[in-house]
């Protein structure tokens, strides 16, 4: 079951989507491939392929992505830009945050805290900072263990899902990712005696790793100040 909305939405609806999703998919393969002529099947006799010799060369630690992700996933977030300043609203303790908070941060934290333990949350580094006057960010990486299932992709899925249903939100997809999706909203919430709030988040995945990106400001937030956050933190991983 999915994790839902950051303390503003519910579960369950992610999950019901992407599994109707995948049924209408198989049942149009099947459609489709009932209507084709037969495929002849290839000779039985094949050309025989000689095995290679020698072993091959183990990758580098700058090629191999896994020496990256075990060791400390902090060193993977963004740096904060020159001049910014600690956010007083930022997440975490030390750059981590444990399942309970990060549990805390969705509308109903008991239920996000068992189904982060069906996903197998292995662990969540957070980053988060403040520049000019107004202009909150908060950064994390989100990592499963993934022995059951593709937990990262479906965690980004999981965002982008709300994040598509909220009234004013316009979304583009991040280059290099191969479904990550940004999105800013034109639509401030706003409440009585306050400033009004605008928002931007982005949502990608690499291996066992979910990029989750949050803005806040007190003006719109431009495309391009969040797409180049989504780019460049995708690029570190």
């Amino acid at each position: 079951m999915a994790p839902g909305r950051r303390r503003r939405r519910t579960v369950g609806l992610v999950a019901g989507a992407a599994v109707l999703g995948v049924v209408a998919g198989v049942c149009t393969g099947y459609v489709i491939q009932a209507g084709r002529k037969p495929t002849p099947l290839p000779p039985l006799s094949q050309p025989v392929v000689r095995q290679a010799k020698g072993a091959p060369e183990p990758l580098s630690a700058a090629q191999d992505r896994q020496v990256k992700t075990e060791g400390d996933l902090r060193k993977l977030l963004l740096k904060a830009p020159g001049g910014a300043r600690d956010n007083p609203l930022g997440e975490g303790r030390d750059g981590w945050m444990s399942l309970s908070e990060y549990a805390e941060t969705f509308d109903k934290p008991d239920v996000a805290f068992r189904a982060q333990l069906r996903s197998q949350f292995r662990r969540a580094a957070v980053t988060a900072w403040r520049t000019g006057g107004t202009r909150l960010v908060e950064v994390r990486l989100v990592q499963y263990r993934q022995e059951e299932s593709m937990a990262a992709s479906q965690q980004a899925d999981n965002g982008e899902y709300w994040a598509e249903r909220e009234p004013g939100n316009h979304g583009w997809a991040i280059p290099g990712t191969d479904d990550g999706m940004a999105y800013a909203d034109s639509t401030p919430d706003r409440k009585s005696g306050y400033l009004p709030v605008y928002s931007a988040e982005a949502y990608a995945w690499r291996g066992d790793i979910t990029v989750e990106i949050f803005a806040y400001d007190t003006s719109p937030i431009p495309k391009k100040d969040i797409m180049d956050l989504a780019e460049r933190q995708v690029g570190r991983l």
